[in-house]
């Protein structure tokens, strides 16, 4: 039983989904990020150019789980800046979740 009534308030909807991580082998890419931050990212998990993340297919090789279901990111602490960019409900996880056939989330622009 979680210790903290509130806390189920304030998950993030990203955990029950991951549609944006299998998307696209473009999104998981490098952009601003520190030299010193990417290398803190597995080797094994970036591709062979060291532009972005190693992408099995569309999906980035650091996610973990069932889309839709319930997904998590293996190195979330140094995910690249495109990934930190992209909340639940913007433009671009309503694309990915139409993708996968899941229902958009509100627009917290909106």
């Amino acid at each position: 039983m979680n210790a903290d009534p509130q806390a189920s308030k304030y998950e993030s909807p990203c955990q029950s989904c991951g549609a944006c991580c299998a998307y696209s082998s473009n999104w998981p890419r490098f952009t601003t990020e520190e030299d010193s931050v990417l290398d803190l990212i597995p080797a094994s998990l970036v591709n062979a150019r060291g532009s972005g993340m190693r992408c099995d297919g569309d999906r980035c090789s650091a996610l973990s789980g069932r889309i839709g279901v319930a997904t998590s990111c293996t190195v979330y602490a140094t995910r690249p800046e495109v990934c930190r960019t992209c909340m639940p409900g913007d433009a671009e996880c309503a694309m990915a979740r139409r993708r996968w056939g899941l229902p958009a989330l509100a627009d917290p622009g909106a």
